[in-house]
């Protein structure tokens, strides 16, 4: 028998086989072509976020000034205000028996306007005085009782300081005196002159009179009170921009005055207010008033400069989305375009000193690439941009293994060529509000500041937890007018 021969079926059954195998080579091609990933998949670590300091460290950070008080006391401020307190009857004995029975009786009036004058570091005064004495004359054992009325310019020189406790210390001399009408007493229709002997009790009584003045001045005259005022005034904050909601504080830790000088009818010398001057952003910060002064500290001359920090804040979702609107869907070639990426997203965030840029990527590599780079202010665009702008250690390593290319390219020194942030116009408003606080602003009465900012110079960017904040100091000069002191 004749095997029967084998035929190929071309019935229904062959051309189902055939239709299966081409449909499973078209979800084969797809499954290794047309779904193969586009680049190759960067398996990066993200740096550890990190920082060194707070934002309200930054904020409380110091800048040590001098606010400059140059201070001028007319020489008629002072008689006048001498003359207001001394007036009328300013001494009186009633008892002929007191003071080991004296037999002495005395009144003693202001005749007129006290005069004081300066010379040789020291004040002068000329006290015109009238007075009436009563004494016991003995004459054979009879004890007689005369009256006299007589007048005279009594003369005391002062040198006149301040003590670290703040208290006014004088040192008073007498200064000699000089008869406008002498003393006389009529005894049996007689006028006896008693020069010599009124002369004697004036002269033994003024080392006493000198020691009371003195006495007097330090227990009367209370300096602490206003300038503890004029201490919480300066300390207490003032608002310079309700759009950023900015305050200028200043932060007094001591006091410095040079020697009093005398100068013609004036007395000259200069206070100077030292501490920190800063401004800050936010609620108004709650300053508790004083209680005390610190010291006095004198010092031949006092500064005239001041500095403040001005800062910028840019949080890092606002500076996130300032960079992304310039770099995402920017595309890059290398090796003569062989490779190519695209930006698909950025963001930042801080590790310590450094500013970390995380950058997503697609093309012929694609994930998450890092960069670290140090901001700075940059005063020249007002911007705050990076130096140093590297790959991460861990993206390095990663790149080294799988896109050589990138390292090899331009692509982290374009980011830093271009990568800023815009704070110029803070800044600039800030400087601007701040030199009108300094024009001929009256803080209090009789109390005007007066200054100009000389120059700008960047500090630093700080990184905080939350933004960053570029720091400038803004240094110039400043003086405060007290008039009526």
């Amino acid at each position: 028998m004749v095997p029967r021969r084998l035929q190929l079926n071309s019935g229904p059954g062959l051309a189902a086989g055939y239709t299966l195998m081409r449909r499973c080579s078209v979800v084969l091609y797809f499954l290794v072509f047309a779904c193969q990933p586009s680049g190759d998949r960067l398996e990066t670590k993200a740096p550890k976020e990190s920082y060194n300091t707070t934002e309200m460290e930054v904020r409380n950070e110091r800048f040590l000034s001098t606010v400059h008080v140059p201070v001028s006391i007319a020489m008629d401020d002072v008689e006048r205000q001498i003359n207001v307190q001394v007036n009328g009857l300013i001494y009186e004995d009633n008892s002929l028996t007191d003071n080991g029975n004296d037999q002495f009786m005395v009144k003693v009036w202001k005749r007129s306007n006290l005069l004081v004058t300066a010379h040789d570091s020291l004040l002068h005064f000329t006290v015109p005085l009238k007075i009436w004495a009563k004494a016991g004359i003995s004459v054979l054992g009879f004890t007689q009782y005369k009256e006299t009325e007589f007048e005279i310019d009594l003369r005391f020189k002062t040198s006149l300081a301040l003590d670290h406790d703040w208290s006014v210390n004088t040192q008073t001399q007498a200064d000699g005196y000089s008869w406008v009408r002498r003393p006389t007493v009529n005894f049996v229709g007689f006028a006896i002159p008693i020069t010599n002997i009124v002369s004697g009790l004036i002269d033994k009584n003024l080392g006493s009179i000198t020691k009371t003045i003195d006495q007097q001045v330090r227990r009367n005259v209370d300096l602490r009170t206003p300038v503890l005022k004029a201490w919480n005034t300066l300390r207490e904050p003032r608002l310079i921009s309700e759009q950023y909601r900015t305050y200028l504080q200043v932060v007094p830790k001591r006091i410095l005055i040079t020697p009093l000088r005398f100068e013609g009818r004036v007395i000259q010398a200069t206070i100077g207010i030292e501490g920190h001057m800063l401004t800050t952003t936010g609620p108004k910060p709650v300053v508790p008033s004083a209680v005390s002064l610190p010291d006095l500290t004198m010092v031949p001359r006092v500064k005239d400069d001041f500095q403040i920090g001005l800062l910028s804040e840019a949080s890092y979702p606002e500076a996130a989305k300032l960079v992304a609107d310039e770099f995402v869907g920017k595309s890059f070639s290398f090796s003569d375009n062989r490779y190519s990426i695209t930006i698909t997203s950025m963001d930042m965030y801080g590790q310590n000193d450094n500013l970390i840029i995380k950058a997503g990527l697609k093309g012929t590599v694609k994930g998450d690439i890092y960069l670290r780079g140090r901001p700075y202010y940059d005063p020249t665009n007002q911007t705050i941009s990076l130096k140093d702008l590297e790959y991460d250690l861990d993206t390095k390593s990663v790149l080294q293994r799988s896109a050589s290319w990138l390292l090899k390219g331009t692509f982290a020194r374009t980011l830093q060529k271009e990568l800023t942030i815009p704070v110029g116009s803070q800044i600039a408003d800030m400087q601007k509000l701040l030199q009108e606080q300094l024009r001929n602003n009256q803080i209090a009465k009789g109390i005007t500041i007066n200054g100009r900012i000389d120059e700008i110079r960047p500090d630093q960017v700080y990184l905080t937890p939350t933004s960053l904040l570029a720091v400038v100091n803004a240094r110039g000069r400043i003086n405060v007018k007290v008039q009526g002191l």
